[in-house]
């Protein structure tokens, strides 16, 4: 049976979570070590003013007009929110539970229509906890269909509110490399042959959309119809593929669709086709710190794979967090640590803060709308008690489109209740 005072906590947090979303408030925070997170060197002295959840103005020298309530934030940090990008936020509460996980849909009828926006659960523990470490958007990948297309991702914001999808169907997700293989057949080949014929379906059902199909499709209809805005430009392709020779296949697709928004997730061995990535103009989103090849698609594996690809000028950021978002600093923060050790090649501090901030928000399409303090852009601002890149800071605040969110979860939750224990909260085994 649940203890009264523990079932009413839990009621009341649950409770919280479920109001209608609370109304943004204007404010301002001064005196601050201010970052605006497009890479450029932290302000001393700055402040930031947000009127209707919206940044208005930040910087040094910035007046706060009357009327607008002031944080001093006595020379702390204070940042944008952080941005994590191919993630599984809000699809999965507890892993090891099945019927409270949404990442897999490997029996489906359907992949490229898959929209995964209907399953993400504000609720979810894994959204409070990475609120909790300053994340305050992120972009929700599916995972693992029966085909080489998982489907539609969807960008959601972390507020504690009902609200959680930002946009649906924000970017369609393809598997290449070896996972694409396995799933086509057996070889990239046949990977690449799927790829290419599911576009040029798409593309001839763009181009007469009432008219009647070939008797020789291989899509349904519905796949095919959620493929268009891709081959139309309208909606980013993000690609898995982690070797050189994968990533040159992909970028390769754009001579037979010129339109597609590409978007390169993983790349292991980006760096050794770096100078290729930035004369495509092709955003990555790097899974940081492989220094190990887990496959044989990743034996050119290297903690400098970020470095060197942002040094060639490539439009890189850190993507591919599950499990522990809210870790997305601490791997920032060893990519400035690597610039010290000789013959590595890391990130400045400013590269690497904005490589989890406006880097992934432009990644995704939506750099005009969060992902930095610039004026015009989302309330979405974290206070932390130290460098925000260091493991031992933590988050003070944080606020979501101006609003001002809750730090208690499951997490914290148990720290309390355990760390000065009454005898009530402990179960019966414990001797005292």
């Amino acid at each position: 049976m649940i203890a009264p005072r523990r079932f009413a906590s839990a009621l009341a947090a649950l409770l919280a979570a479920t109001v209608a979303p609370a109304v943004a408030q204007d404010m301002a925070i001064t005196n601050a070590r201010l970052v605006i997170g497009d890479g450029s060197a932290p302000i001393e002295g700055g402040t930031v003013v947000v009127r209707g959840g919206k940044v208005v103005a930040a910087g040094a020298g910035v007046s706060v007009p009357a009327g607008v309530p002031v944080t001093d934030a006595g020379g702390k940090w204070v940042t944008p929110g952080l941005v994590v990008a191919v993630t599984d936020l809000g699809l999965i509460d507890v892993g090891a539970v099945d019927e409270s996980n949404d990442e897999e849909a490997k029996k489906a009828r359907f992949s490229a229509a898959l929209d995964i926006a209907p399953a993400i659960n504000p609720l979810a523990q894994p959204i409070a906890v990475s609120r909790a470490g300053g994340v305050t958007r992120a972009a929700v990948a599916p995972l693992s269909t029966a085909s080489i297309f998982e489907g539609q991702g969807a960008v959601i914001d972390l507020g504690a509110d009902p609200n959680a999808v930002t946009t649906a169907r924000a970017f369609q997700y393809v598997e290449l490399g070896e996972g694409g293989a396995e799933l086509s057949g057996g070889s990239r080949i046949a990977a690449v042959a799927e790829l290419r014929n599911a576009l040029g379906e798409a593309r001839e059902l763009a181009a007469a959309p009432a008219g009647s199909r070939r008797d020789d499709v291989l899509l349904n209809r519905s796949d095919a119809q959620a493929l268009v805005p891709v081959v139309t430009g309208r909606q980013p392709l993000f690609v898995h593929v982690e070797r050189a020779a994968d990533i040159r296949m992909a970028l390769a697709l754009r001579a037979e669709f010129p339109q597609l928004r590409l978007v390169i997730v993983g790349a292991t061995e980006g760096w050794m086709v770096a100078g290729e990535l930035a004369a495509a103009g092709v955003p990555v989103l790097a899974t940081p710190l492989n220094d190990l090849p887990a496959r044989f698609e990743q034996l050119g594996a290297t903690q400098s794979n970020v470095g060197r690809m942002a040094k060639a000028g490539v439009k890189v950021s850190l993507g591919a967090f599950f499990d522990q978002p809210r870790y997305a600093p601490q791997y920032a923060g060893n990519l400035v640590a690597l610039t010290r050790v000789p013959g590595a090649t890391g990130l400045s501090w400013d590269q690497a803060f904005a490589a989890i901030s406006s880097g992934p928000a432009e990644a995704i399409g939506m750099g005009d709308r969060f992902g930095s303090l610039r004026p015009g852009h989302a309330g979405d601002v974290v206070i932390w008690d130290g460098d925000p890149l260091e493991v031992t800071s933590g988050v003070l605040k944080v606020y979501i489109d101006g609003v001002e969110q809750p730090l208690s979860n499951h997490q914290t939750r148990l720290r309390d209740r355990y760390a000065k224990p009454l005898t009530s909260d402990l179960p019966k085994a414990y001797d005292w």
